[in-house]
């Protein structure tokens, strides 16, 4: 039986327990409290008189603040039990718990309450293989303070635990001990502060006070704003309405503040994702560009500061290329993983293009894009300089660093995921197709800017000529005429892959596809080998290594849905892309909570219920976009020019929507949809 998690967060700190607030490591999980991709906390257990606590009950009241209400010792005592307990726990910048003990007799009651505290320091990247560290351990009972510090040259980090309460401080816990008065409670605070020093030697973390008060008044404050400049959603379908609240709700726990910059971008997702993945970012941004369009900037400014500027095999730098990971922990410091810059990916450059270009579509901000020219230029330099280093015109992936580096550098980047029907991989460098359609489509969207805005129509020209040179012999290369439908890759010497995969659906979006082969690609997406009724598998059904459990052999992604009903509705194939809305939504609404990662590929008359992969993580920031982004969808919201231009066609069961004051170049404007079988149901519930 799977241990329940428990889990708070803010940005890119986060605590993962059990259910009784307890916390031990798990080499299957990133269980215990981390910031910046380091584990400050690996122990936190509570007893009471030598008891562990058991659960009765659990109020998650937002994604950074929980309470666990706790009796010791085992269910039997439950009823009768004479002792309760509460833990309230919050985080920000530091960590707080506060420890309510209740005491439900008619007499005084004498306690011995103890958490036992430990860290190991340990790298996220290398959770399943921990290694021992020494670490420094010391006792300050004279502050009600207990400090743990690891140092290894220049990386330094400690964490200093300190309690409000009288309290005995031992290298391995605190202890307290306590009378409680008849029907009478006692408290402490145990405040956790997580030190990451710098070239200083020194770090200004939140005092308790600060903390309290920030919890309470500024991170809440900052929540409601985020939801308040939203569009509100009106919405006769509660699932709908709950489910777009809690994407925001995810988006804003999401975004942290990284060391080269103070506003907020998003982190990947929880939990082995809580830093900058530039796909991730990307995507996300795209996806909630009418919805939180703020986002977007701030990343392609980081995005364009970090971007390459050299060849570097170790991280696989090359100039131009957009950063595809930045990590903060111990192994990246120390050159153990090329993660700190790293830069193995090929869609990431082509996408950061496009995410200009459409950021403008929805904004107007004329002036961001002429202050990222030079990086765009760059960005679109490396598409055929290092990109398309072949010479054939194709941007392909083979890793630079051979020991380290990303197998497949494509968003299916698992070992074993380019594969053809039959189970055969193809050789380096690979093209797969969903990464020529991102590059014609850059190349497209970096013509208009250059001749809208950078004063370039020589340039202009150019790109587009690449642009259509690029779709002609990309429909020649990668079309299979006897399948009907696109190659997922072609090998070093121009094999067609032939699997049918979701890759073909990311053709649809960029618009590479020719007209008359849409009809075609739409039929084998939403037909039964692929589409699992919930989603769009990543492996279509009846291939060798179809496997529904696998990550990118079978399981489906709620971002790639996302991105996939958009190219249906690109090209008009309407139906389609509301059936695929609705797979996600039902999805959505069955598993509630977050959107996961991804979710199993098994067919929906099987299952009757979203089957979850255990590795998948919850909340995650494309996932959480991907919902926005087909609800945009079948509102059909597209900018043009200085409007906003409304196409619904939304699925059965979506009956009446309003989505109001989306933002844009044009000021607020309001969506209206219903489906097709809406007629007057009642009221209309706000989200707000």
């Amino acid at each position: 039986m799977r241990q329940e998690r428990v889990q708070v967060m803010a940005g890119n700190a986060f605590a993962i327990s059990d259910a009784q607030g307890d916390m031990e490591v798990d080499p299957r999980a990133p269980v215990g409290l981390f910031s910046f991709d380091t584990r400050f906390l690996a122990h936190w257990v509570l007893r009471v008189d030598g008891e562990r606590l058991n659960a009765l009950s659990r109020d998650d009241m937002t994604y950074f603040e929980t309470r666990f209400f706790l009796v010791p010792g085992t269910a039997s005592h439950y009823v009768d039990a004479d002792v309760s307990v509460i833990r309230h726990r919050s985080l920000d910048d530091s960590f707080n718990e506060k420890i309510i003990v209740l005491n439900h007799s008619a007499d005084p009651a004498d306690m011995t309450v103890r958490m036992d505290i430990g860290s190991d320091f340990g790298d996220a990247a290398d959770i399943g293989r921990p290694r021992e560290r020494r670490v420094e351990v010391t006792a300050v009972p004279e502050h009600r303070q207990l400090r743990l510090r690891y140092r290894r040259e220049r990386f330094d980090r400690e964490t200093i635990v300190s309690s409000t309460a009288p309290v005995e401080v031992d290298e391995r816990g605190m202890t307290f001990r306590i009378r409680v008065p008849p029907r009478g409670q006692w408290e402490t605070d145990l405040h956790i502060c997580m030190i990451v020093r710098g070239e200083a030697g020194h770090d200004m973390r939140a005092d308790l006070e600060t903390h309290q008060l920030h919890v309470r008044r500024d991170m809440r404050d900052d929540l409601r704003a985020w939801l308040d400049r939203a569009p509100t959603l009106v919405a006769e379908n509660g699932a709908l309405a709950g489910a777009y609240e809690r994407c925001l709700t995810d988006l804003a726990a999401l975004r942290y503040e990284p060391l080269s910059s103070t506003r907020r971008v998003t982190v990947g997702g929880l939990p082995w994702a809580m830093t900058l993945y530039g796909r991730d970012i990307l995507v996300t941004c795209l996806q909630t560009l009418p919805f939180t369009p703020e986002l977007a900037p701030v990343a392609l400014r980081l995005l364009a500061l970090l971007q390459g500027g050299r060849l570097d095999d170790i991280h696989e730098e090359e100039p131009g290329k957009i950063l595809t990971q930045l990590r903060y922990g111990e192994a990246a410091a120390f050159g153990e993983e090329p993660t700190t810059l790293y830069y193995g990916a090929a869609d990431t450059t082509p996408l950061f293009v496009v995410l200009l270009d459409e950021y403008e579509r929805w904004s107007g901000d004329v002036a961001l894009v002429r202050e990222l020219r030079h990086p765009a230029r760059m960005a679109l330099d490396w598409i055929d300089e290092y990109g398309a280093s072949t010479g054939d015109g194709y941007v392909r992936y083979q890793r630079r660093n051979a020991h380290q580096g990303r197998l497949n550098q494509c968003w299916k980047d698992s070992p074993d995921a380019i594969t053809d029907r039959n189970g055969w991989q193809p050789g380096f460098p690979r093209a797969t197709c969903e990464v020529q359609g991102y590059a014609y489509d850059a190349k497209l969207r970096g013509a208009r800017l250059a001749r809208e805005f950078w004063g370039d129509p020589a340039y202009a020209d150019r790109l587009e000529r690449e642009a259509a040179e690029l779709k002609r012999r990309f429909n020649e290369d990668f079309w299979l005429p006897e399948r009907g439908y696109y190659a997922l890759a072609l090998g070093p010497d121009g094999e067609p892959v032939d699997a049918l995969t979701s890759n073909v659906g990311h053709l649809l979006w960029s618009g590479i596809v020719p007209e008359d082969r849409a009809g075609t690609v739409a039929d084998h997406l939403v037909g039964p080998d692929l589409f699992s009724g919930w989603g769009v598998r990543t492996l279509a059904a009846g291939q060798r290594v179809y496997n529904p459990v696998g990550s990118h052999l079978g399981a489906v992604w709620p971002w790639d849905n996302a991105v996939i009903a958009a190219g249906l509705r690109r090209y008009r194939c309407d139906r389609a892309a509301a059936r695929i809305a609705q797979g996600m939504f039902d999805m959505a609404e069955r598993v509630g909570g977050a959107v996961p990662e991804v979710i199993a590929g098994y067919p929906r008359t099987l299952t009757k219920y979203p089957v979850q992969l255990p590795t998948a993580g919850r909340p995650q920031a494309w996932s959480s976009g991907g919902l926005l982004m087909l609800l945009a969808t079948v509102l059909g919201l597209v900018p043009c020019g200085e409007n906003l231009l409304v196409n619904p066609a939304l699925p059965e069961g979506f009956g009446r929507i309003e989505l109001l004051d989306v933002p844009g170049r044009w000021g607020h404007a309001d969506a209206y949809g219903r489906d097709r079988a809406a007629g007057v149901r009642g009221h209309r519930p706000r989200l707000r």
